[in-house]
């Protein structure tokens, strides 16, 4: 059975900042209701990549194509227009506001000129009920909460726009083991309402527990695609760290 066109394709995607080459000839697909997983040591071309498709950086060669027809991608507004969501390391959430004040941040809800707060309050629950939250306080202040519960405020904030793909970067960095297991559960939040993701991520265990498929990059070039179900942590390991070499698509 032939498999549905990707949500997103790259395509030979290369990028340089003066002298250096951060991406050459790279390739990703992301399907609907599929998390892949980029992964790579550092300087990989790991955020470098999810900058382009976020349209932070523009590519110097290559074809970005959303629902398999080519579009271009040169600001952070086209990627918007095109129902692209990043979350990237930097949350820049203002820490006094409560959970829906940030959720709805800049794109409010009103009615006759004044701020409707109870249909906003509405949607950020449903928000959270989508990501599987346990944020019990919507007017808790941000500063209250804790790292993993932020990560979530940030990952809701982006449903607010009806996204088709989210961009996680790094969303579990220094976190506990059960915050880190809290954000996981947001991740398969996004799967489940059939949304795309994109996980940048250093941790191969929270890798292979939610990505469906993960993607290496090495040195700015695909280095392996593997099935998260199925490849071992000593194969993606390998591709990594350059043991081996493009290894096969699953």
């Amino acid at each position: 059975m032939e498999r549905p066109i990707p949500l997103l394709s790259l395509r030979a995607i290369s990028k340089h900042f003066g002298g250096v080459e951060a991406l050459m000839d790279v390739d990703l697909d992301v399907h609907r209701g599929e998390v892949v997983a980029l992964v790579g040591d550092n300087a990989a071309g790991k955020s470098t990549l999810a900058r382009i498709v976020a349209g932070i950086h523009r590519p110097d060669s290559g074809t970005i194509l959303i629902d398999g027809e080519p579009v271009t991608i040169p600001n952070a507004q086209a990627a918007f227009s095109h129902g692209i969501a990043p979350v990237f390391q930097e949350l820049a959430l203002p820490e006094n506001l409560d959970v829906t004040s940030n959720i709805f941040l800049g794109r409010e809800h009103s009615v006759r000129g004044l701020l409707d707060v109870d249909a906003m309050d509405d949607l950020a629950r449903s928000y959270l009920n989508r990501l599987h939250s346990r944020i019990p306080d919507l007017r808790a202040p941000l500063y209250t909460l804790s790292a993993g519960q932020r990560q979530c405020v940030a990952i809701a904030r982006t449903l607010v726009a009806n996204p088709r793909l989210v961009v996680l970067d790094e969303p579990t960095a220094s976190l506990s083991v059960s915050q880190t297991a809290e954000v996981l559960t947001y991740v398969d939040g996004l799967r489940d309402m059939g949304l795309g993701v994109i996980l940048i991520s250093h941790n191969l265990t929270d890798v292979r527990a939610v990505a469906d498929r993960v993607e290496v990059l090495r040195h700015g070039r695909n280095n392996g695609s593997f099935s998260a179900s199925e490849a071992t942590y000593e194969e993606i390991l390998a591709a990594i760290t350059g043991a081996t070499r493009s290894a096969p698509r699953r």
